[in-house]
């Protein structure tokens, strides 16, 4: 792997903290090095995780404060604070997986 193709998979990891799902896609895309189109995807994926589960939460945060009033809002308010937390927690494996694939990248020649 030469070495503009280490630093453009790099960055498509690196993108986490700048342009998530966007740098990864487009690179993805236009790229015809195979090997950052691998790490494209790869880093596309991981990027998406995050995403996805954020909207989801978002939706069941506007759920269950519109029935909050309705139902025992100890719970609902407990349930929230946890799944916080486990949200948080999943975006920061996430964000740390990032940074050692791209790290990884530099110090090999390819990740299989």
């Amino acid at each position: 792997m030469e070495q503009q193709s280490k630093v453009i998979s790099a960055i498509s990891y690196l993108s986490i903290f700048f342009a998530p799902f966007l740098l990864p896609l487009i690179l993805y895309f236009v790229t015809k090095d195979q090997e950052v189109k691998f790490h494209a995807k790869r880093a596309l994926i991981s990027h998406s995780i995050p995403t996805i589960l954020g909207l989801f939460y978002g939706v069941l945060i506007i759920v269950f404060s519109f029935t909050a009033s309705m139902d025992n809002g100890d719970f609902i308010f407990i349930s929230i604070i946890i799944s916080t937390l486990i949200y948080f927690a999943i975006t920061i494996i996430i964000t740390a997986w990032n940074i050692f694939q791209a790290v990884r990248v530099f110090r090999r020649e390819l990740i299989s």
